[in-house]
Parts: C-alpha cells; structure tokens; sequence
C-alpha cells in the first residue's frame, strides 16, 4: 500500500473538525500489525475488573438500571455509541441505547474536575440506537439499527427536542462520521453485504435535506472508487440494492473521520477500512487475517475513535473484550481488557474535550442481560 502522511483533527472539545485540536502529521500505512504499543504491557486488574497500562486509572460513571451517582437519573439499558462535548469548563458524555423497543439516548455532565453533575434523557421514542455521530455544529446523530431504521439528530445538552432526518436514508443504520470539508456525513450499515455511504446536505449544518449516496468500487480491498445516488432514500427497496456495482462490506460498525480520512469498521471480517477522501481511495488499516506473526490481537471490531496523538482506538465485541490502539506507525496492540465479561461487547469509546479521559461501555457487563450494562471512565497519560 502507499505510505502517506495525513494531518488530522480529533475528536476532542473545540469547534474545529469534530471539535479537536490539530492532529500530528503522521505516516500511516496498511494494514497495522502486533508489536509493541506505546503504552506498555497490561497489568493486574484493578477494582472495577479491568486491567490498564501503568498509570491509568479507572472507574464506573454509571450501571443500567441504577441512579447516576450524584443524580435522580436511573441509566438507560445496553449502552452503545456515544461521543462526548465540551460544555464551558466541564463536558458531556452522550451514550445510545440499543434496546428495541425504546432504545433513545442519555447523557452524563461533567464539571472541569470531572465530577458528574447531572444526567438526563436527550432522546426517547426509538429503536435500537446503536451507534452514530457527532456533527461539528455539536449535535449527536444517534442511528437505529433496524430495517429501514432512520437516524435522528438529538442535543446532548437535552434543550432542544430531537429530529429525525429522513434524508439521511432508511436503512440498518450504524455509525456516523462527519467530514466538514467535502461538507459530507458517512454511515455504516450492519448487514452482511451493506454498503458504505455518505449524506451530502443541501446546506451544510441543515440535515433535513440533501443527497443520499453510496460508495462503488471493484471487488479488492483497495483502489479507487466512485460515488453515486442512491435513487430512493426511503428504503422501499433496500437502499444497497439500488445502485448497480455498490461495494458490499461484512457488517459495518464504527465510523470516524479525521482530516481528510474515515476510518471505518466491518465486524464480519474483522476488518478496518480507511476512505482517503481526498483521493477517493480505500485501502485496509487493519485485517486480522493479514497479520503475519503470532495472535491477531483484535477480533470482532466494533467501535472506533481517535486520540489527539493520531492513535486510533478500536473496540471489540466480544474477542476477548479488549480495546485496541492502532498507531500511526501501524504497530496494533491492546490498550485496555475487561475480565469477567465475556457475555458482552465494548461500546461508545470517546475522549474527553481534554484528551485524558476515556469512556466506553461494556454493553451487559457481568450479566450478560442488556440490564447490566456499565459505563466507565479511564483516565491517564494518554499521548498528546
């Protein structure tokens, strides 16, 4: 594959791509294998069954079923996608639930030392709202992952009522990734042979209108590729099966954009894609069946988000309930592990506005029952 540096932006507070600061420019090259990461070895678990690298520490910012510390709030069940959003000094953390029926959104406030404020509702009504997006006007798109599910704008600040944008297809709708530049939203869809799109509105920041289309490509992992309309977003007839010579992709996941780059995931193949939407290409960032020495150390990839360093954070559902980090010298290693929990999945990786803390969810927990969902937080040296 073609070395190439890419200059990215994170995921982190601010009102840049994604809110974020500048990323470092950084060679990136396909696809990662094992080594060494750039934290150092797993150690012993720590309270909450988890087990960091040294100087990372972590706790429980929620449980299904049970009132948010400090709140009335009682959190929803099966916690999945989420991001977070700087809020003044503190920030916000909005988490999906994929439950069907009633599956909506909440969110967590924090203050700037990271105490927790407040929790609240931000999205009801739904089904199965698994993953989705933020938007760089600070909004959460949470997306249903039902047949002909559709893909509703919420406020993670729960002021505003949510919206559903129907322009946006109807389709088994994953993640979302929004890319200010071409003025395009990307989205996952978790089928078997699903297909990878993108939403281009009308006016960019208006999603209630615009062009749905979808991405065509050969039959390879990598090369060029187009994009052509999707004729009828409303999903009479299955959206990816609309546009002749659509590429088909093994059940997409996680979905994440960068200066330039979106990350995407398929769990059916375990693999990670990268778009270069500047030059229309994709290429694979990660395959497990392209790792050439010992044990692919990430299997049922799931979710994906992005440091400020240019690392990329990849979780698992189910393997053996890792978080990966893959970096921008291709070098793949396990970043943190839940024991104990090998009935669930991990869900919702997202950084803080500072870039020290991570959440994520571990969708059923020890239970192994969508009411038994924990939401954590680890908070350590993570590279700037």
């Amino acid at each position: 594959m073609e070395r190439r540096t890419l200059l990215r932006t994170a995921v982190v507070g601010g009102s840049a791509v994604l809110g974020g600061a500048l990323w470092r420019g950084a060679a990136h090259a396909a696809p990662a294998q094992p080594g060494s990461g750039p934290y150092g070895a797993l150690g012993a678990l720590d309270a909450n069954g988890i087990r960091l690298p040294a100087g990372f520490t972590s706790r429980v910012i929620a449980r299904s079923g049970q009132k948010v510390a400090g709140t009335s709030y009682t959190w929803h069940n099966a916690p999945d996608g989420g991001a977070c959003y700087a809020d003044g000094t503190g920030w916000i953390y909005v988490s999906n639930s994929e439950i069907n029926p009633s599956g909506g959104a909440s969110a967590v406030k924090f203050s700037s030392t990271g105490t927790i404020t407040s929790a609240y509702r931000v999205l009801s009504g739904t089904r199965q709202n698994c993953a989705g997006g933020r938007t760089p006007w600070n909004t959460w798109l949470s997306c249903e992952e039902v047949d002909r599910g559709y893909v509703y704008e919420t406020d993670p600040w729960g002021v505003k009522a949510a919206v559903r944008r129907d322009a946006m297809g109807r389709f088994k709708h994953e993640a979302a990734a929004a890319d200010p530049v071409r003025e395009a939203v990307y989205l996952t869809e978790d089928v078997s042979d699903g297909c990878f799109y993108r939403f281009r509105p009308t006016t960019w920041g208006d999603l209630s209108a615009g062009t749905l289309e979808v991405l065509v490509a050969g039959a390879g992992t990598s090369g060029p590729v187009t994009w052509a309309k999707v004729p009828d977003p409303s999903g009479a007839t299955a959206t990816r099966y609309q546009v002749s010579g659509a590429k088909r992709f093994n059940g997409g996941e996680g979905c994440y954009y960068a200066d330039d780059t979106c990350w995407f995931t398929t769990k059916g193949d375990n693999r990670v894609w990268q778009y270069d939407a500047a030059a229309r290409t994709i290429e694979l960032a990660y395959d497990d069946s392209l790792v050439t020495s010992g044990t692919a150390p990430l299997t049922g990839v799931d979710n994906v988000t992005g440091s400020s360093s240019g690392d990329l954070f990849v979780a698992e559902d189910g393997g053996t309930m890792e978080i990966c980090v893959i970096t921008p010298s291709d070098v793949i290693a396990p970043f943190l592990r839940v024991d104990g929990q090998s009935g669930s999945e991990i869900t919702g990786p997202a950084f803080s506005p500072d870039g020290t803390r991570l959440y994520f969810s571990s969708q059923r927990g020890t239970s192994g029952s969508s009411s038994g969902g924990i939401t954590y937080e680890v908070r350590g040296p993570f590279r700037a």
